[in-house]
């Protein structure tokens, strides 16, 4: 399996003989080097989206047409990029919902945030925020999407039992680095964590270094964008 950091929120994970795209956020991603967007989606099977704001969905519509591959995702938030955004396949599924993939599993599970596109007279809601479980190659990986911490955790680590999470930690717009900590600490037992949706711009966390002290006997691994973790 490898894990690819593409900076902010968005990753490619390469697991069994899929490629998925998680929220891919190119265009205008402060920490992604734009002559490397080829290398980022050659290969993809298939494009999941958390929830519906720019920094996760805005590149969803071109990638999906130029590589002729499926979306899916919150069922309002498909039926907008369906109707308002020309994608051809996009499938919505809801929370507690599964998409079978043949050999990797995708869980929606639920995230506390918000989902919102602007609108011509303010913010357009696309159904509500999402995580995901993600089980191939004898792992599970939870995905947080953006959230903060919330008791639900404790229902995922018990119908799932991740050993992976990649999991928001840069603050303001989501969990900072000490709630993250928390969550994993509190409500999982992973073996690898790995954070999200921070460096991106001034506003967010920096480093992982409170996650890290944290979470001793975690592998916390701070991603590199475009650097492969292979699990």
């Amino acid at each position: 399996m490898k894990i690819i950091w593409l900076g902010h929120g968005s990753f490619r994970l390469e697991i069994e003989d899929k490629v998925l795209l998680i929220d891919p956020f190119l265009t205008g991603n402060p920490v992604f080097p734009d002559d490397k967007r080829d290398t980022a989606i050659k290969g993809a099977t298939h494009i999941f989206c958390t929830h519906g704001h720019g920094d996760h969905v805005a590149d969803v519509p071109a990638i999906a047409e130029e590589l002729g591959i499926p979306v899916f995702g919150m069922v309002e938030l498909m039926g907008w990029l369906s109707a308002k955004k020309g994608v051809a396949n996009a499938t919505g599924f809801n929370k507690g919902g599964t998409i079978d993939l043949g050999n990797v599993q995708v869980t929606m599970v639920n995230a506390t945030h918000s989902s919102s596109t602007d609108g011509p007279d303010g913010p357009l809601y696309l159904g509500t925020e999402s995580g995901f479980m993600i089980s191939g190659e004898g792992h599970t990986i939870y995905f947080s999407g953006d959230t903060d911490v919330m008791a639900d955790m404790g229902v995922f680590n018990a119908l799932h039992e991740p050993d992976i999470g990649i999991l928001c930690a840069g603050g303001h717009y989501t969990m900072d680095m000490k709630r993250a900590a928390y969550a994993a600490k509190t409500f999982f037992d992973f073996k690898t964590v790995i954070p999200m949706h921070y460096k991106t711009f001034p506003l967010l966390e920096q480093s992982a270094e409170k996650l890290v002290a944290a979470l001793p006997g975690v592998n916390v691994i701070e991603p590199e964008v475009m650097t492969a973790i292979e699990i």
